[in-house]
């Protein structure tokens, strides 16, 4: 390691359940997309502004695949695509981290407001559900449509 550099932290925040931060923000995996890949603005402002947030280990797979297929693509450059990585894993740094655990998996298996709902977008809603946050006191940040319905029907916040 070169002189007068701080070793980076590979520690992620895991939120135990019951352990909830006050004015909790759930970032779903399409608006952090949006945001690393298409310089999303609403959803930028959101991950850049202060106060906590939290998102599904899921998310981390979503949002790397999704750079990984704009780079195959050739809708990133190499600089591109590096600093996406980069922005990934400061928000990952930054943010509670909710696994992808039984309660999540069980919630998944029931019907939600809005169906269809897609696997992956229940995930989602179960993994926000499960923190146990009324609704109303917790901001959702999403981009697809079927998991903004759902939101909205359970009561959150949605931007």
């Amino acid at each position: 390691m070169a002189k007068g550099r701080k070793k980076r932290s590979t520690k992620t925040r895991a939120l135990p359940a019951g352990d909830v931060p006050a004015g909790l923000v759930y970032v779903e995996s399409s608006a952090l997309v949006a945001a690393l890949l298409e310089s999303d603005q609403p959803a930028l402002e959101v991950l850049k502004a202060p106060g906590p947030k939290v998102t599904s280990a899921l998310t981390f797979a979503e949002a790397s695949r999704a750079i990984l297929r704009a780079r195959r693509t050739g809708r990133l450059k190499p600089q591109g695509e590096r600093a996406a990585v980069r922005a990934l894993q400061r928000f990952e740094r930054r943010c509670y981290i909710v696994t992808v655990n039984e309660a999540v998996l069980q919630r998944t298996r029931r019907p939600f407001p809005v169906e269809p709902v897609r696997t992956l977008d229940a995930v989602h809603l179960a993994t926000a559900e499960v923190l146990g946050e009324p609704p109303p006191l917790m901001t959702m940040v999403t981009r697809d449509a079927r998991v903004r319905a759902n939101a909205i029907a359970l009561g959150y916040t949605v931007v």
